[in-house]
């Protein structure tokens, strides 16, 4: 039987084509519409038909390949919709998960200066940074109408004048120097508290100090290392941590 007696088969079959998805959609373009499809094979045997045939034969080609032109357009149509409402947010579910915040300049900057440090052998001190004015001031030989001193500077609290929020890190070094005989080598990333004028707030400004402080022993042979106390304060040097603990992020 010759395919072009199967034009209204042909034409039932294409009504009921579907696909879900593109790739499905082009092997039906490619059985039916392509140059070695179903129906450039029927315009083939047309040219055989007889000619009291053509007419009617012709129209029926004709509207078999618009019928499967059109119902393979609307296929398409519908996988792009399809396609286009996946991509649309739904804007009724839980937000999608973003990250929050980056690490601070400030942060990154310390723990390099750390790491640059930490290989020339120096360890980490840190401090409280409400002090007493004997580790501010006086055990750095500061006098008493020093300007550091003046409460335009520094933040003493009323009821203790002598206790005050640190105003550098030179507090950390004098407590190290208590605890622990040379030789020394330590940094001291702090953050003291000042009142200047770039403080719009009266509020503490807190700024960033990376000090250091390395300390041998004197050559006449005075302090010994066999002499200095076995305590803890007074090991020798250990390696700095990987980094300081985190600060608070930034969005």
């Amino acid at each position: 039987m010759a395919l072009i007696d199967n034009i209204p088969a042909l034409l039932e079959e294409v009504k009921q084509l579907h696909a879900s998805t593109a790739g499905e959609l082009e092997e039906l373009r490619i059985k039916y519409l392509s140059k070695k499809g179903l129906i450039p094979q029927l315009m083939n045997e047309f040219r055989e038909v007889a000619a009291d045939r053509k007419r009617e034969l012709g129209v029926a080609i004709n509207n078999l390949k618009t019928a499967a032109q059109d119902h393979i357009n609307a296929l398409r149509e519908q996988l792009n919709e399809q396609q286009a409402a996946e991509d649309t947010p739904d804007l009724t579910r839980t937000a999608y998960p973003t990250p929050l915040g980056t690490r601070h300049p400030i942060s990154i900057v310390r723990d390099e200066i750390i790491d640059i440090f930490s290989r020339l052998g120096f360890c980490l001190a840190d401090g409280p940074e409400i002090e007493d004015d004997w580790h501010v001031f006086g055990s750095m030989n500061f006098p008493d109408d020093h300007p550091a001193r003046d409460m335009q500077d520094t933040f003493f609290i009323e009821a203790h004048p002598d206790v005050i929020l640190r105003t550098h890190t030179s507090s950390v070094q004098s407590r190290v120097m208590e605890k622990q005989q040379p030789p020394i080598r330590v940094i001291c990333p702090t953050k003291p508290s000042r009142k200047t004028e770039a403080a719009t707030l009266p509020l503490p400004l807190s700024i960033q100090q990376k000090d250091g402080l390395s300390s041998r022993l004197p050559s006449s042979g005075a302090v010994k290392r066999e002499d200095t106390p076995k305590s803890a304060s007074n090991r020798p040097n250990q390696p700095l941590p990987a980094t300081l603990p985190p600060e608070p992020t930034i969005s």
